[in-house]
């Protein structure tokens, strides 16, 4: 019996060994678990939010030290920029400014009038209480409550109605109006599509490169 103990403490000592590596196998897995759960359950909006802040911070440490060098960060910034890259910032800037992706359908263009209108309401709390000490109970209608003819607009809504419907009407007119030709421009596109980008262009490297255009103008460029 005494030569079958040492064995027999020694596989229980292996059982409790494989029992606390098992156990430990068991946490790390459920904090596998765990994690891969938090990492799925970040959006796309966060992550792009985090690359964001160090872009931002990229950039502050960057302009830091090119302003400690004495030079212009703008300038260099601009200098980098390619024209493909001018212009995929000018169409971002433009779609920003005009979120409108155009007609669609009458559904759409409908919708955008509406909302556009509703935009401009503001609310007016006098305005609101006089309604509502004007029409009484009618105030709150319900499907036996007869309204037609009750209400009366203010002077100051008729002439903001005005005012809208002559907008809307300019801005139709305007909407379709060609743009006029200046005959003194410098001809250097070879259509609208061309003219447009040129100008583009001017706006990013005009200052930089005026000196070399009218070089090439007066035939002394080297």
């Amino acid at each position: 019996m005494s030569s079958a103990d040492p064995k027999r403490e020694e596989r229980l000592k292996k059982l409790r060994d494989l029992h606390l590596k098992r156990n430990e196998a068991r946490k790390l897995n459920h904090q596998e678990v765990v994690d891969e759960d938090k990492r799925s359950k970040v959006t796309k909006t966060m992550e792009s939010k985090r690359k964001r802040i160090e872009w931002e911070l990229d950039e502050t440490e960057r302009k830091k030290a090119v302003e400690e060098a004495g030079e212009d960060f703008e300038q260099l910034k601009r200098l980098e920029t390619t024209a493909e890259d001018a212009e995929k910032a000018e169409r971002r800037k433009m779609k920003k400014n005009n979120p409108d992706p155009g007609f669609s359908d009458y559904d759409q263009a409908t919708y955008r009038q509406y909302q556009r209108l509703t935009d401009q309401m503001r609310p007016n709390a006098d305005e609101y209480q006089h309604q509502k000490q004007m029409l009484g109970d009618a105030f709150y209608p319900t499907a036996d409550t007869m309204l037609h003819g009750s209400h009366k607009p203010t002077k100051e809504a008729v002439d903001r109605m005005v005012n809208d419907l002559d907008v809307q009407s300019s801005r139709r007119k305007a909407y379709s109006r060609r743009r006029t030709y200046n005959p003194d421009v410098d001809i250097d596109f070879i259509n609208e599509r061309n003219m447009r980008f040129n100008k583009k262009i001017e706006r990013y490297y005009g200052k930089y490169t005026a000196e070399i255009k009218q070089n090439l103008e007066r035939g002394t460029a080297v």
